[in-house]
């Protein structure tokens, strides 16, 4: 019994505290909306070493109508998500027009500041090569020899359609802030 009266104590108490209060008007979250794009990144032009050219052979890995990688361990369901575009597009690279040593240093230079922002998934604009001589994708090409030898990237894919297609690539970042397994 004394437990009730307790209670109806409580009640009494906290309505006469709260008698002054009236209650906000009923607020719906917004429906869903599709985030806008990634702005592109205004990187600083300067001048590199080309002692970084002797890294990259000029053998050509076999370029496909859609780009496809991935290194051991990623799992399908993240690759599935990175194809279809689900993943977050935190940064943007568009290297279409530009000659192949240009693109790759703009490449390195897009790499090392998403690495440096903790980007975790970007997409690289590089065209579908109509421009070129033989209308065939130069950059396409390197762009899929690049990426497959830096580390920092996990994967990569073709965007669909509707995000570019085969003229543009997803590509998944390894979190910055994890250490290396070794």
């Amino acid at each position: 019994m004394s437990k009730e009266k307790d209670k109806s104590g409580d009640d009494r108490l906290f309505r006469e505290t709260f008698r002054d209060v009236s209650p906000l008007e009923e607020r719906r979250s917004e429906p869903y909306r599709r985030r806008l794009p990634p702005r592109p990144l205004n990187l600083p032009v300067g001048d590199e070493d080309e002692t970084e050219s002797d890294l990259y052979s000029e053998q050509e890995i076999e370029t496909g109508e859609e780009l496809y990688f991935a290194r051991p361990g990623i799992q399908q369901r993240v690759m599935h998500d990175l194809r279809r575009g689900y993943l977050e597009i935190g940064a943007e690279l568009d290297l279409h027009g530009l000659t192949v040593r240009y693109a790759r240093e703009d490449l390195n230079r897009f790499l090392a500041a998403c690495n440096q922002r903790g980007i975790r998934c970007a997409r690289i604009i590089h065209g579908k090569g109509y421009g070129s001589e033989g209308r065939q994708p130069v950059l396409k090409q390197k762009l899929n020899l690049w990426l497959r030898q830096r580390e920092e990237v996990l994967a990569f894919t073709s965007a669909p359609r509707h995000d570019g297609g085969t003229g543009a690539a997803y590509v998944l970042l390894r979190n910055p802030n994890k250490s290396k397994r070794k």
